[in-house]
């Protein structure tokens, strides 16, 4: 069971399965790109964000699969960049 005292930043507890849900937007995810300078690295989203760096990742490549931003290689990294 799962303690009602405790909570992770970003997420609410849906109240019948106790599973943890996503409080943040898409929006948020693309507005951390623009106020980095329109492109940055999946970290730099996910410290403007407050969310893990996992949690960034996932809603990105989906953000992306969406045709909201685009990603690039950048040697092992990727970068995240506001589709026009």
């Amino acid at each position: 069971m799962y303690s009602k005292g405790k909570t992770v930043p970003g997420k609410d507890r849906d109240e019948e399965s106790g599973k943890y849900t996503t409080s943040y937007s898409d929006s948020d995810f693309v507005n951390a790109i623009r106020h980095l300078d329109g492109m940055a690295g999946t970290s730099e989203i996910a410290d403007e964000v407050g969310c893990t760096r996992r949690t960034a990742y996932t809603r990105l490549k989906s953000i992306d699969e969406k045709g909201d931003i685009e990603s690039r290689e950048v040697g092992n990294s990727l970068i995240w960049i506001v589709s026009e």
